[in-house]
């Protein structure tokens, strides 16, 4: 999961620097990024509630 935060920052970095006027691709790269960090925290709830409904149940 923190690698894809990594990830997230180094695209949001990379867009900020290429310029600060809005454009719908440098926002729908942000987007993109923030929803990967999304998926990776619902990914690593899944899989802890897997490990823990197997080791308890």
């Amino acid at each position: 999961m923190i690698i894809i935060e990594v990830i997230n920052s180094a695209i949001e970095a990379v867009v900020d620097r290429i310029g600060s006027e809005f454009h719908e691709l440098s926002g729908r790269a942000k987007d993109m990024g923030s929803a990967a960090v999304f998926l990776a925290v619902l990914l690593a709830i899944f899989v802890w509630i897997t490990a823990l409904w197997h080791h308890f149940g």
